[in-house]
């Protein structure tokens, strides 16, 4: 890829010349898709990011949350850093460093605003299980996640991972990161003041990861996995540990007046954006960045996405101070130039080879006007559906398996703080400092945006707040990973304005400012586009770290709450027997049906909680039981067990007169039947009767662990 002939002449035309061969290979990577969101920015003016909780907003490498005080008051001291970014393509070519460097990426961005990373999530998509290429994927990338997250200390706590068809040629690795933060360590990627110095911290640059900006913004081709394997970054985790334990270091002394981390666009992009954002330009020396290979020509320098690196603003008087850190830590540290006035310039022995406005290289990439073909509707055909057959089918989905074989490779509980493990509806992380627990829910649905794209974003949105409100936890904000494939394509780009708006749409009603994100655009193979995927990451708090598991007791009457829907489209149901469908109705009062569930949660009667998604009912009831507590369930009919209409949740509960009268005028409450403790799920389904032991349920959804152990 090179600089297209449009912007080599609006380049041209700007800087009165010819671009040199170093600036015409910044302009393409920072004008990349990847970097300038050519095509989605215009459409990101839809999500509400403002509230009282939001101290940072979109813009930042991450962005911070005031924590409410137990009280439900947003003046605390305590702030929460969310953030999140995609490592699509390097996680094809390269599926264990591709996946352990987007590790990596996500904690430099937490470091970046001053925060210490306290928890991770992952969310996962593949192509059809029973391919052995996706298998392949799969374990490399879990075991480049595992091993780097395990190595620097951050527990990963939850994600999700999906199959589907539309994945095939192109898999996700989308990686959000949580840091902890306060007012006074608050650094953000802002220059501050002409005269300070720049300082690179951190690895050697070497020449792993070469326009990995532009890489990531093209189709991926046939030979991918070969040709495009030195655009891949290489990671290690033991000096981001290094990095995440000096970068406390010179935050506690005051000793970083701004900083980025260095991702996409390697130096380049990290030094022009944080001058550009402060209204500043700078004077860069490339000779002086501390290098691991000889001979390195300035483009690469310049260019080079070699991981665990930083760059700080720092005063003069105050470099003596940072260099030493640095060597306590066995870091390297240059002082490579200074925050100016005027423009961005780099030399190169001596010879100028970068002189333009920062600005106009940072972020005047002009935006891209694209055609959208609004996405049409499913048609009812639904299947026939014999009840024996489709829960095991159902409930043997690797969709809807159990997700052990994943998460027991993470450490998840290093740092102590993990208070609800991976598994459940959300991780919860104790913040100790605050007395509140942070509970943690992420993941799409991509069967749901395939099916419709502006309701099934909806559907994403509404399914994470449940998450949040089955364990008693009130939704606070959200950051989004905008997954998509060639917008230059009418029924792509308008697939992608559906769910971007359908997301907006459901966060704004759930007053869940979404504070940051990322956009992954250009995700299309030989097999095709994906499927419009809008992961989200999304946090609630609650008061003290308690909260009811999804597993049965034994002791309670087992509830429905919420409203269902007579329609199956986007279900697991149809994604394994056949057929289409409209997609389910969403409840028009989200906001008080999640308000309600949470308090109900947190009710001293609940027992247990579990909310209603993927597989439906059957796979809800499935995963609540245990050997030791089992269900006796009834429903009208096979419809009602496999539909997933989201804003709904099982409650086990022995007041369940308190649950109707806490939902009276929200949502119908439905009782199912009672929990037992014989540790079967007996089912009467329309007066059709199935009786389901837990063996036989846990052997049902240990696809994953029977395929890949």
């Amino acid at each position: 890829m090179s600089l297209s002939d449009p912007d080599r002449k609006l380049v041209t035309a700007e800087l009165g010349r010819e671009p040199t061969p170093t600036e015409a290979a910044l302009f393409e990577n920072l004008w990349s898709e990847h970097c300038a969101y050519r095509s989605s920015r215009p459409l990101l003016s839809a999500f509400d990011s403002e509230g009282d909780q939001v101290v940072v907003g979109p813009g930042d490498d991450a962005a911070v949350v005031r924590i409410p005080d137990n009280d439900g008051e947003t003046d605390s001291e305590t702030y929460v850093t969310m953030g999140i970014e995609s490592h699509n393509h390097p996680s094809y070519v390269d599926p264990y460093d591709g996946a352990a460097t987007g590790v990596g990426g996500i904690i430099r961005d937490t470091l970046s605003m001053g925060a210490y990373p306290i928890a991770l999530a992952d969310s996962l998509y593949f192509g059809g299980f029973d391919r052995e290429h996706t298998r392949y994927l799969l374990d490399g990338v879990v075991e480049g996640i595992a091993d780097y997250g395990n190595a620097i200390g951050v527990p990963t706590v939850g994600g999700s991972v999906e199959f589907h068809d539309g994945y095939e040629g192109n898999p996700l690795v989308n990686v959000a990161c949580v840091g902890l933060v306060d007012e006074e360590r608050l650094v953000t990627a802002e220059a501050q003041t002409a005269g300070n110095k720049l300082v690179l911290f951190g690895n050697a640059t070497g020449r792993d990861g070469l326009g990995g900006a532009s890489f990531a913004s093209e189709d991926l081709a046939e030979d991918a996995e070969t040709e495009d394997r030195p655009a891949v970054q290489v990671g290690d985790p033991y000096s981001e540990k290094l990095l995440i334990e000096a970068s406390e270091d010179l935050i506690d002394a005051n000793l970083v007046q701004s900083a980025r981390d260095l991702g996409a666009a390697g130096l380049g992009g990290a030094s022009s954006e944080l001058v550009a954002k402060g209204g500043f330009g700078a004077r860069i020396e490339l000779d002086r960045v501390h290098q691991r290979e000889p001979n390195m020509n300035p483009l690469e320098i310049v260019l080079a996405e070699s991981q665990e690196r930083m760059v700080y603003e720092v005063r003069p008087e105050d470099v003596d101070d940072v260099a030493a850190v640095a060597e306590r830590y066995d870091l390297g540290c240059s002082v490579i130039g200074e925050v100016a006035e005027g423009k961005y310039i780099c030399t190169f022995q001596g010879e100028t080879v970068v002189d333009v406005p920062a600005e106009f290289l940072a972020d005047g990439a002009p935006m891209n006007d694209l055609d959208a073909v609004e996405p049409t509707q499913p048609e009812r055909n639904r299947p026939e559906i014999d009840l024996e057959s489709a829960f095991e089918s159902v409930v043997g989905s690797p969709n809807t398996a159990s997700k052990r074989w994943v998460y027991r490779q993470y450490d998840h509980e290093v740092g102590t703080r993990t208070a609800l493990r991976p598994g459940d509806d959300a991780a919860i992380v104790a913040l100790r400092e605050a007395g509140t627990g942070l509970a943690i829910s992420a993941g799409a649905v991509p069967a749901w945006t395939d099916c419709e794209p502006y309701d099934g974003a909806r559907a994403v949105a509404l399914e994470n707040a449940t998450n949040l409100a089955a364990k008693g936890a009130t939704p606070l904000a959200a950051v989004d990973c905008l997954n998509g494939g060639n917008p230059e394509t009418p029924e792509v780009y308008g697939g992608f304005s559906a769910v971007v708006d359908g997301l907006a749409d459901m966060c704004g009603a759930l007053s869940v400012p979404v504070v940051g994100g990322n956009v992954s655009l250009y995700n299309d193979s030989v097999a095709g586009p994906i499927p419009p995927t809008p992961t989200l990451a999304m946090v609630g708090t609650k008061s003290g770290y308690d909260a009811p598991t999804a597993a049965l007791d034994g002791d309670g009457a087992l509830l429905l709450v919420g409203t269902g829907s007579d329609a199956l489209g986007g279900s697991e149901l149809l994604a394994r027997e056949g057929g289409t469908d409209q997609f389910p109705t969403l409840p028009d009062n989200a906001p008080d049906v999640v308000e309600t569930l949470a308090d109900v949660a947190d009710a001293d009667a609940t027992l247990s909680v579990h909310d209603v998604s993927t597989g439906g009912l059957a796979v809800t009831l499935a995963e609540l039981v245990t050997a030791d507590a089992g269900a006796d369930v009834a429903v009208d009919g096979p419809v009602a067990l496999f539909e997933e209409t989201p804003g709904r949740a099982v409650v086990e509960t022995t007041d369940p007169e308190g649950v109707a009268a806490a939902f009276e005028g929200v949502a119908p409450v439905t009782r199912l039947g009672t929990a037992t403790d014989d540790g079967e799920l007996s089912l009467d389904v329309g007066g059709e009767e199935l009786a389901v032991g837990a063996e036989q349920v846990a052997g049902l959804r240990g696809v994953l662990d029977e395929a890949l152990d």
